[in-house]
């Protein structure tokens, strides 16, 4: 079932209905994810509508077994719906193959991990480097891009630590730059204050804020009320639908 194109509301309130016409980055219509266990069949997301216009900054909440990880899944391309349709930046994402499900991944969308993924053996200057080596850029662009990225991090001292020697909040803004080597369209950050303290989450939040305000299109996946209220609007997953869909104080 694939998206027609035509107008559609989304979530209780019937705001931010269909984008894709001006530049929507997410369109998700009629999704659903079942999972087959060989005894039964488990229906993990039932009929998910959702859409993120460019340039918002949107937080997805939901307790445990709400389905919010299995969404994050197919809205990081890490996976597909077994019924519906995906519009990842304006390409259906519905049918694709692993292979295929990689190339828009690491196209489209920067990642942001609760435990930061980093690789310990090599220096942050160079975790960040990575994604650009993967894409082909040359040696001189790819480290004035590193370098730039540092900078809009404020860690620009510390890129040729490793990651043992910086502190979690450290390691979680080398995370944010490399995400952002490539220039994604989407920025999905999973839990991304999950494993630091209340000063270092503090921090990792502002400059998602400050990111937001630059134009970088955000999604935070999180089960903290406090942190999804800091973002501009909030969409609550239950049982595998979407139950709320309301802008935040912020967003005025």
């Amino acid at each position: 079932m694939l998206f027609s194109g035509k107008n559609g509301k989304n979530g209780k309130n019937g705001k931010n209905a269909d984008v894709a016409g001006n530049g929507g980055i997410i369109e998700m219509r009629s999704l659903r994810k079942v999972y087959d266990t060989g005894a039964i069949l488990v229906e993990a997301l039932k009929g998910i509508e959702l859409s993120v216009a460019r340039e918002e900054f949107v937080a997805i909440v939901g307790p445990s077994g709400s389905g919010k990880s299995t969404l994050l899944n197919i809205v990081g391309c890490l996976d597909v719906a077994t019924e519906g349709s995906y519009l990842l930046d304006g390409e259906e994402v519905a049918g694709m193959d692993l292979d295929q499900l990689a190339d828009i991944r690491n196209r489209k969308v920067g990642f942001v991990f609760q435990s930061f993924n980093l690789l310990p053996h090599i220096t942050a200057f160079e975790n960040v480097e990575m994604p650009l080596l993967f894409q082909g850029v040359g040696a001189r662009r790819r480290r004035e891009r590193v370098e730039e990225l540092f900078e809009q991090v404020g860690l620009s001292d510390r890129m040729h630590h490793r990651p043992v020697e910086l502190s979690g909040g450290q390691m979680q803004r080398v995370a944010i730059a490399r995400a952002l080597a490539c220039e994604p369209a989407l920025i999905l950050a999973d839990e991304p204050t999950g494993n630091l303290d209340t000063t270092s989450g503090r921090d990792i939040l502002g400059l998602f804020e400050d990111l937001a305000g630059k134009g970088h299109t955000l999604v935070l996946i999180t089960h903290d009320m406090a942190l999804a209220q800091r973002t501009r609007r909030i969409v609550r997953i239950q049982d595998g639908r979407v139950v709320e869909d309301r802008p935040t104080t912020q967003a005025a």
